[in-house]
C-alpha cells in the first residue's frame, strides 16, 4: 500500500537495509542493461586495470538505493526521481556484497512531496554521495 501525506514526517527514518550484491547480480545486471564492461564480470580483466576485484555497476548501485525508496514508498511509480554522485566502488570479491541503504525525510511539501536524503554504504565506505530521492505521497 502506498504511503500517505499523513504518515510521513520530517526526520521519519527510512531503514537501513541491507541490500546483497553478488556476481551472479552484475550479470544479470550487464545482461539487463547492456553494460557488458568486463571490469564487472570479470576478475582477472578488474585486477589488470588496477582494480582490487569486480566492481557493481554504478547505476546498480543506485538502483538499489532506489529500490529501497520504493518500497518505503509502497509504490514504486511514487519515485519521481532519483539523485546521486558515485564516490567509492562496491567490490564484489567471489562471496559476494552488501551496500547498507538508510534515509531520512529532509521535507514534506503540502501538496504530498516528500524529500529524502539517502546514504549508502559499502564495506564501510560510503559509495553515494550527495544522493536524494523525491516521492509523491497519496
Amino acid at each position: 500500500m502506498a504511503r500517505e501525506r499523513a504518515q510521513v514526517s520530517v526526520g521519519e527514518a527510512i531503514g537501513p537495509v541491507t541490500v546483497p550484491v553478488t556476481r551472479q547480480t552484475l550479470v544479470d545486471y550487464a545482461n539487463a542493461s547492456g553494460d557488458q564492461n568486463p571490469i564487472h564480470q570479470d576478475e582477472e580483466f578488474a585486477k589488470q586495470v588496477g582494480l582490487p576485484d569486480v566492481i557493481a555497476h554504478g547505476m546498480w548501485t543506485m538502483a538499489a538505493a532506489a529500490g529501497v525508496v520504493a518500497d518505503w514508498a509502497g509504490d514504486a511509480g511514487r519515485v519521481e526521481s532519483v539523485r546521486t554522485r558515485f564516490t567509492a566502488m562496491v567490490v564484489v570479491p567471489r562471496d559476494g556484497a552488501s551496500v547498507e541503504v538508510s534515509g531520512v525525510v529532509t521535507d514534506v511539501t503540502d501538496d504530498g512531496v516528500a524529500s529524502i536524503d539517502i546514504t549508502a554504504v559499502a564495506d564501510g565506505t560510503k559509495v553515494l554521495g550527495r544522493c536524494s530521492a523525491t516521492v509523491r505521497l497519496d
